[in-house]
């Protein structure tokens, strides 16, 4: 099959291994960056070009890693794919949904999917009636396009609270407030989806001093074993997203577990590192079964 990966930084390992993992299994496969991919929209000539002229448009299949930075480009890049037949691992949709925080909260929420108390608020008038709302101090400030951890704040008391919401609220800064999970010890675990399966899972731990576990951030990683409630819920929360293969971050709460974020494009150096699978060979897999192959062009 010609398959293409649409990145940014083709060094990254994640993309590393799915090129390596497909031309392991005899594919043609390639990584393009996402914004040096253009169209022309028009009625009956559906295209895309790349760096200069070339026409990628007859490739298999697609995996789109399209960037916090670039979503709204790289999701049109997608659904002109989409439009042409080409086969997307994740749908420009999916990745719109799971990249907006809020939004996907609200897709979990209305699955009965279990999450943090989360508030949502726009007038400083209404910030205190917001704490409250959390259960109080300390709590999380989120910032709706932060990404590996960061935009990510611990404000430890109601009045640090308070001046932290209303100093972003000033700003025209859209910001989610979450309640803050003590008992997690600054512990989460990160779930692999593929469809409706978790193929591997590990848990990161922040390091002394930090409350955020993300790698990117000096946290450790370890395998871990699911519960069977984990598991389910992990697979329940990309399916709602409508992905494919997505990350699906949980935390452990006195209530059980609790959907954190899901990630559209999930990073595989932690998962792999930790648990051992193969986690891009099983994405390549997927596609084997999912994609029907075009009539060959030269990649």
């Amino acid at each position: 099959m010609n398959i293409v990966i649409l990145a940014k930084n083709p060094d990254l390992y994640s993309h590393r291994r799915l090129l390596e993992a497909g031309i392991e299994r005899r594919h043609n496969v390639r990584i393009l960056e996402t914004t040096r991919c253009y169209m022309n929209i028009s009625q009956k000539n559906r295209v895309i070009h790349y760096r200069g002229g070339e026409d990628i448009t007859g490739v298999d299949a697609i995996i789109p890693r399209i960037g916090a930075s670039i979503t709204f480009y790289g999701t049109a890049v997608v659904r002109h794919f989409e439009a042409s037949g080409v086969y997307t691992l994740n749908s420009s949709v999916a990745i719109a949904r799971s990249r907006d925080k809020l939004r996907s909260l609200q897709l979990l929420s209305r699955k009965l999917i279990p999450l943090p108390v989360t508030g949502f608020a726009n007038s400083p008038e209404d910030t205190d009636d917001l704490i409250k709302m959390v259960g109080g101090a300390p709590l999380i400030v989120k910032l709706l396009e932060g990404t590996q951890g960061k935009g990510i704040m611990l404000a430890e008391t109601d009045k640090a609270a308070k001046s932290l919401i209303n100093a972003f609220k000033h700003l025209r800064v859209n910001i989610l407030v979450q309640e803050f999970i003590k008992e997690a010890h600054g512990c989460d675990i990160r779930c692999f989806i593929i469809k409706d399966r978790c193929i591997a899972s590990y848990m990161r731990v922040a390091k002394e001093g930090e409350f955020r576990a993300n790698i990117h951030l000096g946290g450790s990683a370890r395998a871990v074993k699911l519960t069977p409630d984990e598991r389910k819920i992990a697979v329940k929360a990309a399916n709602a997203m409508g992905l494919n293969v997505a990350g699906v971050d949980i935390i452990r709460s006195n209530r059980g577990p609790l959907v954190l974020e899901v990630n559209s494009s999930p990073g595989l150096e932690g998962v792999e590192a930790a648990t051992k699978v193969d986690v891009a060979g099983a994405i390549i897999e997927f596609i084997e079964k999912n994609a029907r192959p075009k009539l060959r062009l030269p990649l």
